[in-house]
């Protein structure tokens, strides 16, 4: 590849340019793509009739190509008189209407307003080689060339890589000097135009002269036809760097793999939505097997993308080796936009996902895989915002055979379901049709599960014929308060919750029952539990089910000062002797999860903990009482608990499980 100049500085010399097309010869040399590549952009805007000067011709067909399929009108020009020789020669008979001239493009000898187009591909680029003073310098020449020679409403279509100091100067100058300006992707330009299938972005500035234009005009068009008025300079710039750094993450993908190094992930945005991604892609590589395929894309089903399996980098590892591919790109829908069927997604994905092929797969069929033969189901039916919380929805998802959810999102971490509930077909009084109900029997969280039986356990260690008062901090959407309500009878619950928007919430969309055994308290938990302890308040047990609101912290749940010495000096008091504390902690930082632990076993005698299998989460039963003082005491208490639970449960009609705690499991997992 000696053709190629040693420094970007050889890109504006005339002995450069005369050397290259010697060279070469007759063998066309074409940047930035041929016109096939790039008729679809230059037919919208130069026609026929058009008076047309090709600034810095070289020999590409480009100008050639565009007489052939019916523009006469072009000249052409070239600071190199070897090129223009022979482009002369090359077309005297064939193209007799062409004009070949060698002049430099800085200092053109054309009259005024001689022109209606003026085109260029990649002489800009070629000039505006640094930001030198003598560099710029040249370059206002040369705009100042082309606003001269062009006529009112005429257009310089100019073809770039938009380079930042580039698209900068072409900002600068353009609309300051009455041009309304257009910033215009080729999409088919410049795609895998390389051995190792990389590809570059190539542009298409379209720059149309006025004489007074009352206001700027800046306006892009980065996918099919869709045109978008921006306001600012700035939104042009941010745009084009981002379509340049996804070409260089689709570049990079293209060379080589990524296995044994973290997955790339890639936002697509529909050119309507600029704001909210509509589809994201997660690419994966493992180290090439025997008998796997090479590339596949997975397409995750609407409303399934928060499970496990798809929205960690463990769970899209654990599935791309299931899914026996050395490259797996897994696509998630966002909510906010409407899929039609799976074939339409796969269809407007088809470029995107090509793209992201390794090298030698771009122009090949690529497999598609998903969950059945849909797209899956989304639903919003109540959208709000919580001073505390922000932006919200709620809405229904299609899930496993067919059943159906409810979902409590927050916008500000849309990765994560806050709450959910099952829906079921039932009867409701004054109703005859069947209507969708809360099914209380469905926990979303497995942790629930264990709380609950922690729950259980301090009713079996509480003095006989004595209610159990219960103190939850953390309601979300009332799951676990609303099926301790119905599995457990005994039992009168307090919910304390910070946000009295989610109150509602879990009343009206989650089946939140409010009475005599059920109620809420608007608190923040610990003052809550400050005040409570300081009227000298007692309860059986008590939980902490409460998350952080920033997910910058190792340790998620519950918020860092609920584990501080005096907060859990206040629930000590609150449980006494005989109560027991629950805390659901998911904490993925060592050192957080070490210091929270100590502040558990010096605030209370008796510590033991249980990790779930499928979570991050860990619950820890924490108590005074007597009667778990040795692990024989806490195992065997434990599972008669977890055991009233799977009876108590199937006997209120929650579930149809014979076991909804495996009981071996739980009892051979927990930790003193």
């Amino acid at each position: 590849m000696n053709l190629l100049p040693k420094s970007t500085a050889d890109f504006g010399s005339t002995e450069y340019w005369n050397s290259f097309f010697r060279k070469r010869g007759n063998q066309a040399f074409e940047w930035y793509g041929e016109y096939p590549e790039l008729c679809g952009q230059l037919h919208k805007y130069i026609k026929p009739r058009d008076e047309i000067l090709v600034v810095g011709c070289g020999n590409s067909k480009l100008s050639v190509d565009m007489y052939d399929v019916g523009f006469r009108k072009i000249t052409n020009i070239d600071i190199s008189p070897v090129v223009v020789k022979q482009m002369q020669e090359a077309n005297r008979t064939t193209r007799p209407e062409m004009i070949w001239r060698e002049m430099d493009a800085t200092a053109m000898s054309f009259p005024d307003e001689s022109f209606s187009v003026v085109l260029d591909k990649g002489t800009l680029d070629a000039l505006y080689t640094d930001q030198s003073a003598p560099v710029v310098a040249t370059v206002r020449k040369y705009f100042a060339e082309i606003c001269r020679v062009l006529r009112t409403a005429g257009r310089y279509v100019c073809i770039s890589l938009l380079q930042a100091h580039i698209l900068q100067e072409v900002l600068d100058h353009f609309p300051a000097a009455d041009f309304m300006l257009r910033v215009v992707r080729c999409s088919d330009a410049g795609r895998g135009n390389s051995e190792d299938g990389s590809s570059m972005v190539v542009f298409a500035i379209v720059a149309t002269k006025f004489k007074n234009l009352p206001m700027r005009v800046l306006e892009l068009c980065l996918a099919g036809d869709q045109i978008e008025r921006v306001q600012r300079a700035e939104d042009i710039q941010a745009a084009v760097a981002s379509a340049q750094k996804a070409a260089m993450v689709c570049n990079g993908l293209a060379k080589g793999s990524i296995a044994g190094q973290a997955e790339v992930s890639i936002d697509l945005f529909h050119p309507s939505v600029k704001n909210e991604p509509r589809y994201t892609i997660h690419v994966l590589d493992q180290t090439p097997k025997r008998g796997n395929g090479k590339y596949a894309a997975f397409i995750v089903p609407q409303g399934r993308e928060t499970e496990w399996l798809f929205a960690t980098p463990a769970g899209r590892q654990k599935l791309q080796e299931s899914a026996k591919f050395d490259r797996l790109a897994i696509v998630t829908l966002h909510r906010g936009h409407t899929y039609t069927d799976l074939e339409a997604v796969k269809e407007e994905l088809a470029d995107s996902v090509k793209s992201l092929a390794p090298s030698g797969l771009q122009g090949t069929s690529i497999p598609y895989l998903s969950i059945g033969a849909e797209v899956g189901r989304r639903e919003t039916i109540h959208t709000g915002c919580s001073a505390l919380s922000g932006e919200y929805v709620v809405e229904e998802i299609t899930g496993d055979i067919g059943r159906l959810f409810r979902r409590l999102i927050f916008l500000a971490n849309q990765s994560v379901v806050q709450s959910e509930a099952a829906l079921k077909m039932a009867r409701v009084r004054g109703s005859r049709a069947p209507q969708k109900v809360i099914d209380p029997g469905y926990l979303a969280c497995q942790h629930h599960l264990f709380m609950t039986v922690g729950v259980r356990l301090a009713v079996n260690v509480s003095p006989a014929n004595q209610d159990c008062p219960v103190a939850v901090v953390g309601l979300g959407g009332g799951g676990l308060c609303t099926f301790i309500r119905e599995c457990l009878k005994t039992t009168t619950i307090t919910a304390v919750e910070i946000d009295p928007e989610i109150e509602q919430i879990a009343v009206k969309y989650f089946g939140l029952t409010l009475d005599k055994r059920l109620r809420v308290v608007i608190s923040d938990g610990i003052q809550f539990l400050a005040e409570e302890a300081a009227r000298g308040a007692h309860y059986s047990a008590l939980l902490f089910d409460v998350d952080s609101k920033d997910p910058t912290v190792g340790m998620s749940c519950p918020p860092a000062a609920f584990v501080e010495r005096k907060v859990l000096t206040n629930v000590r008091q609150l449980v006494g002797t005989n109560g027991l504390f629950v805390l659901n902690l998911v904490c993925r930082n060592d050192s957080l999860r070490e210091t929270t632990v100590q502040a558990l076993k010096q605030t209370f005698r008796y510590v033991l903990s249980y990790q779930l299998d499928e979570d991050v989460n860990e619950i820890f039963y924490c108590s005074d009482n007597e009667r778990l003082k040795d692990a024989s005491s806490w195992q065997e208490m434990l599972r008669v608990a977890a055991d009233d639970v799977n009876k108590l449960a199937r006997k209120e009609k929650l579930t149809h499980q014979q076991e909804l705690v495996d009981l071996s499991d739980f009892i051979t997992a927990l930790k003193i």
